[in-house]
Order: structure tokens, then sequence, then C-alpha cells
């Protein structure tokens, strides 16, 4: 599902130019200029770059029992390969503020893949 809402969602086409931008904060900050942006997009845009990847910070850790680094790691490793082939197949950018929106996302699954985990061991002390 994430793949085709990166490569062909939110009526993606293929561009005619390769896009990117390497310049943190830069399209975060086009973002808060509500003058120019509609909420709408500011939603899709920031909210949705965060919490679509909220479940791979629950995810990753479950899977592999790996640490944040480590879960951040494979996280990253996947992020991108998705981001080149949206630069490749020009259906997007190649966008660092990406990177540091889903990383994000991924931090606040991992803070609450560690809040329930430790949730359920005071719950399972209660039961013992």
């Amino acid at each position: 599902m994430l793949s085709y809402w990166m490569l062909f969602g939110f009526g993606r086409s293929v561009g005619l130019v390769y896009m990117y931008n390497l310049e943190p904060f830069s399209t975060i900050k086009q973002f808060f200029n509500f003058t120019q942006v509609n909420r709408s997009v500011w939603v899709i845009n920031l909210l949705g770059n965060i919490g679509v990847f909220i479940p791979f910070g629950v995810l990753i850790p479950m899977a592999y029992k790996s640490s944040y680094l480590r879960g951040l790691e494979l996280f990253l490793l996947g992020l991108t390969f998705l981001e080149v082939a949206q630069l490749i197949t020009k259906r997007g950018t190649f966008d660092i503020d990406d990177f540091i929106l889903n990383s994000l996302g991924f931090t606040l699954g991992y803070l609450i893949y560690r809040v329930l985990g430790r949730w359920a061991k005071s719950r399972e002390k209660d039961f013992s």
C-alpha cells in the first residue's frame, strides 16, 4: 500500500524532469506558509508523512526484535529505496524533508511500541 501511495497515489503521474530537494526543512517551511498552502495539502504532506510511518516504528522492532537504532537503520534503507524509486520513475520528489518527517513517524511508532511493551509487562505482574 505504501509503495502505491508513494509512486501512484494522490494523482501522481510521470513528470518531465527529475525532482529532488537536498536542503533540510526547505519543503517543510513552505507548508507553514498558510497564505499560499491550503489546509488539505498541509495535512497530507506534513501529518501524512509522519502518520503513515508510525506503524513501521512498531512493526520493525517487533518483527526483528531490534533496538531503536537498528530498526531506524532498516527503516531508512527501505525508505531510501522508495525515495530513489520516486526519483527514477519521475513519480515524485526525492526529498530530504520526507526522510525527516518519515523518521519522525518511525520514532513516534517506536515510542508507542516501548510504552505498550512496558504496559504489557506491568499487566503481566498484576496477573502473577
